[in-house]
């Protein structure tokens, strides 16, 4: 493996850009609490994970050289996330509900947000074209990948971890201000709309043959 730690130095760049996985734990903190914006990211964790076992065993290569499976991916995922962005917007127009149900509802976003967070990035085909152009410009030309690959996937997992770990403990120190009826309102409403431009890009983007 060459250029280690240039590569952790690309990652934590790479990691703290916005994208569906961070507005995805933003609204989870913000709506459900600490607890949900945690279990999002331990689903995203989980779901590169398999993406690193995916590249480590040549499965992302297949995906990615195969235009049908290639776009199979990428439509779904971008619905997905087309989804997660109207479901957003849509729960705006529900802020009057009485508290059980909100507390019910709230309930059911906690146990949600684990799926979310997986979902949302295992869907996601750009992470495993990621995973097969950005890991192998740190291997020796004509080397074993599967020991390289395993440690930067493992290494890049455990950044994001960490990353989400500092993100979520700030917005969840700052919530109270955020937490109120109209900033959270204005943030949901970004957050959906984020989302949805996501899913609309993700479906623009053209198949790698």
């Amino acid at each position: 493996m060459e250029n280690f730690y240039l590569f952790v130095l690309m990652c934590i760049f790479l990691i703290i850009l916005p994208g569906p996985d961070t507005a995805i734990a933003t609204k989870n903190t913000l709506t459900v609490g600490k607890r949900g914006g945690l279990k999002t990211a331990l689903g995203t964790c989980c779901a590169l994970l398999i993406h690193t076992s995916a590249a480590v065993l040549g499965l992302s290569a297949i995906i990615v050289k195969s235009a049908l499976l290639f776009s199979v991916f990428k439509y779904i995922g971008a619905i997905y996330l087309i989804y997660m962005g109207i479901k957003t917007l849509w729960s705006l127009r529900k802020k009057e509900e009485a508290a059980s149900v909100e507390m019910n509802t709230k309930q059911f976003e906690n146990t949600s947000c684990f799926k979310q967070g997986f979902l949302t990035n295992i869907l996601n085909p750009k992470v495993a074209v990621f995973f097969l152009t950005f890991l192998p410009q740190f291997v020796d030309s004509g080397s074993n990948t599967f020991i390289p690959f395993l440690i930067m996937g493992i290494t890049y997992t455990v950044l994001t971890s960490i990353w989400f770990l500092l993100y979520i403990y700030l917005i969840n120190q700052i919530s109270a201000v955020m937490k109120k009826p109209k900033a959270q309102s204005i943030i949901e409403g970004i957050t959906g709309t984020i989302l949805i431009g996501f899913g609309i890009k993700l479906a623009l983007e053209k198949s790698h043959n």
